[in-house]
């Protein structure tokens, strides 16, 4: 802001202005970053005091008398002098800190803060996704449970197939996110700091700091790590932790955008079909020329910022595989962009996801026509069954419908008319049936399997274990931008 005004004169991220929460955007913010350096250092000192070096308990608090009232302005001053971020914030944090000045950052490298923060922010980041995967999980699950009996046209190759039920197509989406649940909880399982390793990981500088104390070294990773909320940091490291730990990320964002991506492929394909619908609000335009439209903009949307992501996996993959020895800086500013940016547009995803979910329309008179005109044609094996079953052969039986169904398929396509399959079947005395008695066949829940139960199991044995254990997390309802 400037003047009360926004700054309409330089490029603003839409993912901060459109789409992302102000959560994840606040997990990503120079404030997190910083005072997670802050908190780093404290973290340092304290770890080097309490294994003897002479740093006071003084300077300790000095340090944490600070630690969140960051002087950014003169961090900007001293850092166009030197032209290095994290020594300008060491200058800036000594202004504050006058006492603990000399201490501040003692045998650390700039990845010591770089890098640990990283890790941190990214695991934050991690946590927050993983919440709203959670929610929407939830929501989906209420979704399928309402429509499990629902019966509806299945399709392969986007062709009328055996029929399922509403809800159990559900499940498909969920169990989806549910694998993305495991990916995302497997690698939450593995985020170690860096620790404090040095120059080239070798801890040379505490080597000369604690006179070769070879057990006071070994403690020093564990206790940051304690300080900071984590298990353990890499047994072994270069200069930086592996770039491949932001491809793993990556990848688990990817594979949330897939699925999510899928998901609003199938909305927008049922819309068109005007069987399920997303959310439309009241006085919402769906095109600027037709105002009849009612476009699904929040699943194309979906579909837009998935293909974002998904594309997006694919720079931590090349740093990785492109890094020097115990580090090159090549890595840096690709690093700034494709991690947040993930990050920011997997949570607008999510967002979407639920708000699309909780207000998904089902127009069930839509798909019981649809599926009452392509019935006939899939209740022709139990006819034939049947058929064999009064003594009729099979082969022959099989031939005939084949015959009828072409038939039946032109009227219907190229004369427009009502499919009279039941009817031509009903006329040849070969069947042995009456028209009555083929309609009374045509109930449409005897053609969709154990569909219902299956959503029913699915639900019982998958879901409910994941939301008992999740309870904490749930109750969000989605914000999204226009």
């Amino acid at each position: 802001m400037k003047g009360g005004y926004e700054m309409n004169d330089r490029y603003q991220t839409p993912l901060a202005e459109r789409y992302a929460s102000k959560e994840m955007q606040y997990i990503f913010s120079p404030d997190m970053k910083f005072k997670t350096w802050r908190r780093l250092w404290i973290a340092l000192a304290e770890t080097e005091h309490e294994l003897g070096l002479p740093i006071t308990q003084e300077q300790i608090d000095e340090l944490k008398a600070h630690k969140d009232d960051i002087n950014y302005e003169d961090a900007k001053r001293r850092e166009k002098e030197v032209r290095h971020d994290v020594m300008s914030h060491v200058y800036a944090y000594g202004l504050q800190c006058p006492k603990a000045k000399g201490i501040i950052h003692l045998g650390a490298t700039s990845c010591y803060v770089g890098d640990n923060t990283d890790i941190i922010i990214m695991t934050e980041g991690l946590k927050l996704v993983r919440k709203k995967l959670v929610n929407v999980i939830d929501e989906l699950s209420k979704f399928a449970d309402k429509y499990k009996a629902q019966p509806t046209l299945a399709f392969t190759h986007f062709q009328p197939a055996q029929p399922t039920t509403v809800g159990k197509r559900a499940t498909l989406w969920l169990n989806e996110l549910v694998m993305d649940l495991e990916d995302l909880d497997y690698v939450l399982s593995t985020m170690k700091l860096l620790g404090c390793k040095g120059t080239t990981g070798t801890q040379a500088s505490f080597l000369e700091l604690f006179n070769g104390d070879q057990d006071k070294i070994r403690q020093i990773d564990g206790k940051i790590a304690e300080k900071m909320g984590f298990d353990a940091c890499v047994p072994v490291s270069g200069q930086t932790y592996s770039r491949k730990v932001d491809t793993r990320v990556l990848n688990v964002l990817a594979g949330i955008a897939a699925s999510a991506h899928k998901f609003s492929n199938d909305i927008r394909l049922l819309q068109h079909l005007k069987e399920v619908e997303e959310p439309f609000e009241k006085s919402q335009i769906g095109s600027s020329a037709m105002a009849y439209k009612r476009n699904p903009m929040r699943s194309e949307r979906m579909a837009s910022l998935a293909d974002f992501v998904i594309s997006d996996a694919l720079n931590p993959a090349i740093v990785s595989s492109t890094q020097w020895f115990e580090r090159t800086l090549d890595d840096s500013a690709n690093k700034r962009m494709s991690v947040p940016e993930g990050f920011l547009a997997v949570d607008g995803i999510l967002d979407l996801y639920l708000n699309v979910v909780d207000g998904l329309v089902v127009y069930d008179k839509v798909i019981i026509k649809h599926m009452m005109a392509e019935l006939p044609f899939m209740a022709t094996e139990n006819i034939m069954m049947d058929a064999v079953k009064a003594g009729g052969d099979r082969q022959e039986l099989h031939e005939k419908i084949r015959e009828l169904s072409m038939i039946a398929g032109k009227r219907v396509k190229q004369e427009g008319l009502d499919n009279n399959l039941l009817e031509l079947i009903a006329a040849e005395p070969m069947f042995g049936v009456t028209l009555e008695e083929l309609q009374s066949k045509l109930d449409p829940m005897k053609y969709v399997g154990r569909s219902k139960e299956q959503v029913d199991e699915y639900l019982a044995n998958v879901i409910k274990p994941i939301l008992d254990s999740n309870k904490e997390e749930l109750g969000m309802k989605a914000e999204i931008n226009v």
